[in-house]
């Protein structure tokens, strides 16, 4: 197996994990942001904080500079 395979199967392990997580966190909850006061499902809010994590990571591999092949 190469790395590119190995990274492929982390990834589908980490969203299997985060899948299962959101759907078995279905009830509602108080949620304070900033001076709002917002209730929505877990799931919803798993949801969000996952894809805020997702893109963050994904901004630092874009701005990280590549090291060059020898």
């Amino acid at each position: 197996m190469t790395m590119k395979h190995v990274k492929l199967a982390g990834i589908a392990l980490a969203l299997i994990i985060v899948v299962v997580l959101i759907l078995q966190n279905t009830q509602q909850v108080e949620t304070k942001i900033l001076f709002a006061t917002i209730e929505m499902p877990r799931a919803v809010l798993l949801f969000i904080t996952a894809a805020l994590g997702f893109a963050a990571g994904l901004l630092v591999a874009i701005r990280r500079p590549h090291k060059p092949k020898d």
